[in-house]
């Protein structure tokens, strides 16, 4: 990317001197070389400086004036005398004095560098696009096309920073893992993550995992919206708030379907079908109007715009997680519906397998950089449906590679009774032991556990009414 343009007063090169001579003063500086990388100095005599400094550091492992003027070429050591009004050593030394931490204390001013950056490449690309915008012959689509790409590496950049401690001792992380732990054993549930509302599936999995990517892959009508719901409704009737990004459905109609699920365990279950359409009676009415009346106590929050990028995504998930907080009960896990509907950026642009594994990692990188859990839905190659036995494995996610590897967990849904009921032909015998076979397994929904980083895997038997949106514990009826 093309170091920005700025006007003199929105720069400070204060930041850029600070991080030079504190990288001067020796100590260990190899997570602020990790995190700042030439271009996002705006100076060109300071990328020239933080070059030689990184070349310091990887061929000799230390790092001082002496040496690092000597890996400045005499052509452009002579020139900072022109440009800067300072012979290079006499700057350097101007550097050093300028240092308010050592290396091992950069990091932060490293982030500020990048901001810095981030801050003057945006404004410069706002008067990229405003010039762009008042000539009457561009395409508006190329304009925001290129817009919205530069954006994205601009923010991608922004991120990699990252704002979370990421460096802790083994002690420290261990005395965390037996804390979680204990507080298991002590709440009798198991559960060291986020609640699926499904005892045999807590069990298993230990709850849905903060700071892990899960990933519900299944076909079309298997179920993924209706567990998704149901698992964000039992963790919010637990205190859990939860986000749900909808690219397929339309908030309203999620809503009917949260409605109906509710009402599945009261005297008067209705169908979120007959909800939408608004065929029901005066009394269903009542019990529908009761329901809604329980949503104001649920934390779930929907965001259904579609065709949202990884950095949509991302930029309304913060602010969910900000509001969340605000209201005193942060965001802790983000549904997303599906992966098939988020739009990729321009970078992969035809790649299908690349635009995927951006995706992916994006989502990785949110749930631990916000501290969420994240959840995925996706849909499964058609070429299942082709074989004998349907019931997924790894190999039907679409792409699967880059997906196999960001996902902390992978199941999928299936439904015999999906198949029986589209199932023909046959003798008589055959089509009455299918009914036969349909009749028990009406109702069954397998959640098979195909990968579980940090846990067993296997299938877990669940309780579903598809027509209700409700998902319950397999031994319900």
């Amino acid at each position: 990317m093309n170091a920005p343009m700025f006007d003199a007063n929105a720069y400070v090169a204060e930041i850029e001197q600070n991080v030079l001579g504190s990288l001067m003063f020796g100590g260990d500086s190899a997570e602020t070389l990790a995190i700042l990388h030439e271009h996002h100095f705006v100076q060109k005599y300071h990328q020239v400086i933080y070059r030689a400094i990184r070349a310091a550091r990887d061929r000799y492992n230390l790092c001082n004036p002496i040496l690092v003027k000597k890996l400045i070429p005499e052509d452009q050591a002579a020139d900072f005398e022109k440009v800067i009004g300072r012979k290079l050593p006499e700057y350097l030394a101007h550097l050093m004095s300028s240092a308010t931490v050592g290396a091992a204390g950069s990091v932060e001013n490293a982030r500020k560098i990048i901001e810095q950056w981030a801050r003057l490449a945006l404004a410069n690309e706002a008067g990229r696009i405003y010039a762009a915008a008042n000539d009457p012959m561009a395409d508006v689509r190329v304009i925001a096309h290129d817009a919205a790409r530069t954006i994205d590496d601009v923010m991608a950049e922004v991120r990699s920073g990252g704002k979370r401690k990421s460096r802790v001792s083994i002690a420290s992380a261990a005395m965390q893992a037996v804390t979680s732990a204990a507080e298991a054993k002590q709440n009798g549930s198991g559960l060291t993550g986020i609640t699926w509302g499904l005892a045999d599936l807590n069990r298993m999995t230990g709850g849905i995992q903060r700071r892990d990517l899960t990933l519900i892959g299944a076909r079309p009508s298997m179920g993924k919206t209706t567990v998704a719901l149901s698992v964000a409704i039992d963790a919010a009737k637990a205190g859990i708030c939860c986000g749900i990004v909808s690219l397929e459905m339309d908030a309203e109609k999620l809503a009917a379907r949260a409605i109906s699920n509710v009402l599945y365990d009261w005297r008067g279950a209705i169908p979120y079908g007959d909800i939408i359409r608004g065929d029901v009676t005066d009394e269903q009415l009542d019990l529908i109007v009761s329901a809604q009346e329980k949503f104001n106590r649920l934390p779930i929050i929907i965001d259904d715009q579609s065709g949202q990028t990884v950095t949509d995504i991302r930029t309304r998930a913060e602010r969910m997680l900000e509001d969340s907080r605000t209201d005193g009960n942060p965001m802790s896990v983000l549904f997303i519906d599906h992966l098939g509907l988020i739009r990729p950026s321009s970078r992969y642009s035809g790649n299908r397998v690349n635009e995927i594994a951006e995706v992916t990692s994006g989502l990785k990188s949110l749930a631990r950089e916000l501290d969420i859990a994240v959840v995925l839905l996706s849909q499964l190659n058609r070429a299942l449906e082709s074989r004998e036995e349907k019931r997924p494995m790894l190999s039907d996610l679409r792409d699967s590679g880059a997906i196999e590897q960001d996902a902390d967990v992978i199941a999928f849904l299936f439904r015999e009774a999906y198949y029986l009921e589209r199932a023909t032909g046959g003798s008589q015998e055959e089509q009455m032991v299918r009914e036969d076979r349909l009749d028990q397994c009406r109702n069954s929904l397998e959640f098979i556990i195909a990968k579980q980083r940090n846990g067993a895997l296997g299938t877990v038997h669940l309780f579903a009414d598809m027509a209700y949106s409700a998902v319950r514990n397999g031994a319900r009826r």
